[in-house]
């Protein structure tokens, strides 16, 4: 499991970090996070993996889908590959309860 970070945290800290919407594009229009990079999971994770974002190594980045679930995973996937990453706790929907 990634590390977790809750809306408020975040809110408090957004200029800190890079923020990564790893929805489907289809997702997109009940909203996001302003200032976010639109990424889906699987480019995340070949992004990683084949060295196209090394210019967000050394930052620390936050993840964010429609529940947590793709959230975590691209966290957990970003760690193993030397980034600083943690997901927002409940995805996207927690952003507007806090």
């Amino acid at each position: 499991m990634a590390e977790k970070i809750s809306a408020s945290d975040l809110k408090a800290q957004k200029d800190d970090f890079v923020i990564i919407d790893v929805r489907e594009a289809d997702e997109l229009a009940g909203g996001k996070i302003e200032g976010s990079t639109h990424m889906p999971l699987g480019l995340t994770i070949r992004n990683a993996k084949k060295k196209q974002i090394e210019d967000l190594r050394g930052k620390k980045i936050c993840t964010y889908c429609g529940t947590g679930y793709r959230g975590n995973i691209a966290a957990e996937e970003l760690s193993k590959e030397g980034f600083n990453a943690v997901t927002l706790e409940g995805g996207y929907p927690s952003w507007n309860q806090s």
